[in-house]
């Protein structure tokens, strides 16, 4: 077995984007968590994945519901990242989003969004990994967030 915190330091130089996962419960009222665990798996069909710990905030809603949101964060959003990976935060209070196709909350001046269909979900040790089928996407102006050995990172042009 490779000791955890070498892995973990193994996996900290992987770059990878920040994105917000969104989903309404059944009242109508919107959750979120920051997600950096997130990758397209197909391209036909289009297909994401994310995957969420067990003790997540929102890991109930994710099985009683169809449709989420991805926002992937601009290199502006670094404190809407700090918001949703808090416990507890009131994670929606006084953001501007936007309301999609299916009616899930998309933050405004990400650098893209997705809306999609959970198609599957996967125990993951810890986690569970949910696919979703891709139903709308737009891509928005700027840079993107980076999550870099344990910081945020940009991109340098």
């Amino acid at each position: 077995m490779v000791d955890p915190d070498l892995f973990r330091s193994v996996l900290g130089r992987f770059a990878t984007s920040v994105t917000v996962l969104s989903a309404r419960d059944a009242n109508g009222v919107d959750h979120g968590m920051t997600v950096s665990a997130f990758c397209s798996v197909s391209l036909n069909p289009p297909l994401v994945l994310a995957c969420v710990d067990k003790t997540a905030s929102v890991y109930d809603l994710l099985f009683r519901t169809d449709h989420i949101g991805i926002s992937i964060l601009s290199d502006k959003q670094e404190e809407c990242s700090r918001r949703f990976a808090e416990k507890d935060a009131d994670r929606f209070d006084a953001l501007e989003i936007q309301r999609g196709a299916t009616g899930v909350a998309l933050l405004k001046n990400a650098h893209a969004h997705l809306e999609c269909r959970i198609v599957s979900r996967h125990d993951a040790g810890d986690h569970t990994i949910f696919v979703a089928a891709v139903e709308h996407a737009a891509t928005l102006a700027g840079q993107p967030l980076l999550y870099y050995r344990g910081g945020y990172a940009q991109l340098e042009r």
